[in-house]
């Protein structure tokens, strides 16, 4: 290592001692600067003023008060500079001491953050806005690491249990075909479902990976709304029929001429989305209705059931990857459960928003779709 190398390692002066140091040149060059200016200032003016007095004074008299005024100017200044420099010193240490131990108190959370420890927070340090306000960025940095983490462990931990199900039974039928329990032709039809399923699922999270990075593309122009939601029920109408669930579509009047900037592929993605996630909670008997208005410059179209439902906790989730609100149904009769995860950023990709509520249990759902409108058709 070179002389430069190790005079850049080297640590300098802390941010306290700077600021003291910087405090102290103030206030002495405050000081030099008044005894300077009095010095030559005060004697001046008081002569002046000496000789238009009516006092008999002659030349040594005159001498001896101007030299008294001095030597007592000379005493003011010196005992009240050092005890104003003695106040300023206190105060500025005491000040500077306080402030090294809020940043302190920064400089250890972005360490321990930095070292991997996200559930770190850090307090309102009272120390002024700029420090608040620092303090208030890092604590909820610290805290969208920590969910990023969360989701990461549970991503994991999701895609472990995807992938065990038919890893298992792959392992299981290659060791029955080896010991002759069953024929390969037997079990090619196995086989090949859960290699399927594993490449769908390997489908599914870069799909997701993508939508939650932003990396889907998006090519908006101007739709019919109308036509658009008019097709998307039409593809789902037969899957309904067999499943003996009514579908409808309820178009308010303002809504049937509007045209809206979105990409109608990724749009009828999401409704596809909805459509199914209605269709796999609504029993038979039940009823789905895709509703549509215009609330002020936003298009608001809503996917109502009344089939299962869910809880409020499961509500928290839904948009999560992976996660399904009835965890005892398989993956086959349930989807894979990101399309709630997809469906919402494809939404945000236009600049739109995604919710679902329920009134609980067996009360049925509703997913609120809102986005930009665009122009009436005239």
């Amino acid at each position: 290592m070179g002389a430069a190398d190790a005079e850049g390692a080297r640590p300098g002066r802390g941010l306290s001692s700077r600021l003291m140091a910087g405090q102290l040149v103030v206030l002495l060059l405050g000081a030099v600067t008044i005894v300077a200016l009095t010095a030559l200032i005060g004697p001046m003016v008081f002569h002046r003023h000496l000789l238009q007095t009516d006092l008999p004074v002659d030349g040594e008299d005159l001498v001896h008060i101007e030299r008294a005024y001095r030597d007592a100017l000379a005493v003011s200044l010196g005992v009240g500079g050092a005890v104003s420099l003695l106040a300023a010193t206190v105060v500025t240490w005491s000040w500077v001491r306080r402030l090294r131990h809020k940043l302190a108190v920064l400089g250890r959370a972005a360490e321990l953050l930095s070292r991997g420890h996200y559930g770190t927070r850090v307090p309102a340090l009272g120390a002024g806005a700029e420090l608040d306000a620092l303090a208030g960025a890092l604590d909820d940095m610290a805290g969208r690491l920590d969910a990023v983490e969360r989701n990461r462990r549970r991503l994991l931990t999701d895609l472990a249990h995807e992938l065990r199900t038919p890893i298992a039974t792959l392992v299981a039928h290659h060791e029955a075909i080896a010991d002759g329990i069953i024929e390969l032709e037997d079990a090619l039809p196995v086989l090949e479902a859960q290699t399927g399923r594993l490449s769908r699922l390997a489908e599914d999270v870069d799909v997701v990976s993508r939508a939650e990075e932003g990396r889907l593309p998006v090519v908006r122009r101007a739709t019919a709304l109308a036509g658009l939601l008019e097709l998307s029920i039409a593809e789902w109408q037969e899957a309904y029929a067999s499943s003996a669930v009514t579908l409808h579509l309820e178009l308010a009047p303002s809504a049937e001429e509007i045209d809206v900037e979105v990409d109608p592929q990724r749009l009828t993605q999401v409704l596809g989305n909805l459509l199914g996630n209605a269709l796999r909670h609504t029993p038979r008997g039940g009823h789905v209705v895709v509703a549509c208005s215009v609330e002020g410059e936003h298009v608001v179209i809503t996917v109502s059931d009344d089939g299962e439902g869910f809880t409020a906790e499961d509500g928290a989730h839904l948009f999560e990857r992976f996660y399904r609100a009835d965890h005892s149904r398989s993956q086959e009769s349930s989807g894979s459960g990101i399309g709630l995860t997809i469906s919402r950023s494809l939404v945000e990709a236009h600049g739109g928003s995604l919710d679902a509520a329920s009134e609980g249990p067996g009360r049925g759902a509703v997913l609120t779709i809102r986005v930009p409108r665009g122009s009436a058709r005239g």
